[in-house]
């Protein structure tokens, strides 16, 4: 028998997947956050430090003969096409080949990938190493986003995914201090201090990776995949962990799952899955992931220039500027991720959205009739990506809960890939000639784009939004291998039909 082009394993009833939702959180589960969460801070402490550090790479005696239009320009579209096409080719392997193999593989790709560029002496490697870069954290997103919802309870998954994505602005802000320690060439020599920062994030992602060893494999996975005995055995071991350490027996799991196991899922399953059976979700998930992507472009891309041009502020402050919108970046998840889980996911992913655009549009107003000036812009776009943020990691929540399980690598990869590449290309090609062109009223325009993509988002979250808060993963989208009582008894009316088989004997 198979489904798919794909040899069927078997058949296998387990009770893994409610073992793993009834769980109290434990050190365990601290230990899958530290050590699959905490790659984001590497995330964002390199884009902001490169973006940072482009003027200085730009100067002569920097040991790279590179201008600053090439550091953010090229660079960063190289960049940003290795993260779209490492999400998608590490998104398909991570579906076919596990969430663990992979997860450690686009580690040491983003690693080793940073190193060399540390030592870049020419233009082309560090084009080069940029992009290697890119495709190895373009694939973290999809193994890790796809490990942390099928190893994390549901009544905690929605909180915990969106404080590990929200904490990118950690490393932001981070980066953003850190660049202007680089900078000061009383302490580093111009040659010396921009690769300082690269080989910084190398060892903080070494050490990442020695934590990241003892983080398993998913169950949800290996059970599906013909390793059911492995999935039980790894659940067993956890559970006496947890009882040992809460000092109590743990509740007996209650609803049990019977699937048909498989190697893997070809692409033109996928997309009809995604596609055909789940449009409305499509739809959501491309409407979460433009939004945010135009409105943080609207934003981020032009906010150096933005506080130079309108406010003279120096060139070399704006870091301070940014380290306070990056920690306020951080504070939305982190205050308002267990609302997702309590509220729900429909008003928590509309109101995030909706209210971050409304607050967009009256700064836009604000800054267009004057009533602005560096401090207080500054304070708007707190406020502004305080809740933006909140809504921009639910985009990455949404998408690994709300297709099958088969398909969450590669959903995740796809989702992403579109917001990444809408906002990495079609944002700057937008909004560097209005944030940039030194007029009030062009600023204003691209915050005002932002800000209603934004809206739009929120009001199809309104209509298509999935209430997956608190629900186990199997609940919001049944796996494609999951075998339902009707096709049991079809399964055991046909086995009793055999040559030789009694009525009523057992099958098998």
């Amino acid at each position: 028998m198979s489904r798919g082009g794909e040899a069927v394993t078997g058949t296998v009833t387990t009770k893994v997947p409610a073992r793993l939702d009834r769980l109290p959180w434990s050190r365990w589960h601290w230990m899958i956050v530290i050590g699959l969460g905490t790659v984001w801070i590497l995330d964002g402490l390199e884009v902001t430090v490169v973006g940072n550090i482009a003027g200085r790479l730009s100067e002569a005696g920097s040991g790279l003969p590179i201008s600053s239009a090439q550091v953010t320009g090229v660079a960063a579209a190289l960049y940003v096409a290795g993260a779209c096409s490492g999400a998608l080719f590490f998104g398909w392997l991570t579906d076919r080949h596990g969430r663990k193999k992979l997860f450690l593989i686009t580690l040491t790709v983003y690693l080793a990938a940073t190193a060399l560029t540390a030592i870049s002496f020419s233009v082309w490697w560090f084009f080069l190493f940029r992009f290697l870069t890119g495709f190895g954290i373009g694939g973290e997103y999809a193994a890790i986003n796809s490990a942390i919802d099928e190893l994390i309870p549901s009544r905690f998954r929605g909180r915990v995914d969106l404080i590990i994505n929200g904490s990118y602005w950690l490393g932001a802000m981070g980066g953003a201090l850190l660049s202007v320690l680089a900078l000061d060439t009383d302490i580093f020599p111009k040659d010396v201090g921009w690769r300082l920062t690269f080989a910084l994030g190398v060892v903080l992602g070494l050490v990442i990776l020695l934590v990241r060893r003892h983080v398993p494999e998913s169950p949800r996975w290996m059970f599906i995949h013909g390793q059911s005995e492995g999935a039980e055995k790894l659940v067993d071991e956890v559970e006496r962990e947890i009882e040992e350490e809460t000092g109590r027996p743990l509740p007996e799991a209650e609803s049990e799952i019977t699937v048909e196991q498989r190697r893997s899922v070809g692409f033109i399953e996928i997309g009809k899955t995604v596609f055909r059976d789940y449009p409305k979700r499509a739809t959501l998930g491309f409407a979460l992931f433009v939004g945010q992507a135009f409105l943080y472009n609207a934003i981020t891309f032009g906010f150096g220039s933005i506080l130079v041009t309108f406010f003279d502020v120096s060139t070399g402050t704006t870091g301070y500027f940014f380290a306070a919108i990056a920690f306020c970046n951080f504070l939305g998840p982190l205050l308002l991720g267990h609302l997702f889980d309590t509220w729900g996911r429909r008003p928590m992913i509309a109101g995030t959205y909706i209210l971050s655009g409304a607050l967009l549009f009256l700064t836009a107003w604000l800054f267009d009739a004057g009533r602005l000036d560096a401090i207080t812009m500054t304070l708007c776009w707190c406020v502004v990506l305080f809740f933006a943020s909140a809504g921009a990691s639910s985009a990455y929540l949404t998408v690994s809960e709300i297709f099958p399980m088969e398909t969450r690598a590669m959903a995740i990869a796809f989702f992403y890939a579109i917001g990444t590449a809408t906002g990495g290309i079609s944002g700057p090609l937008l909004f560097a000639g209005l944030t940039q062109s030194g007029v009030v009223g062009d600023a204003a325009l691209a915050f005002s784009v932002g800000a209603a993509l934004m809206v739009i988002a929120g009001l199809v979250a309104v209509f298509f939004a999935v209430a997956a808060e608190q629900k186990p993963l199997e609940h919001i989208a049944a796996p494609l291998s999951v075998v339902t009582s009707q096709d049991r008894a079809l399964h055991h009316a046909a086995d009793e039909k055999k040559p030789g088989s009694l009525p009523g004997a057992p099958a098998g």
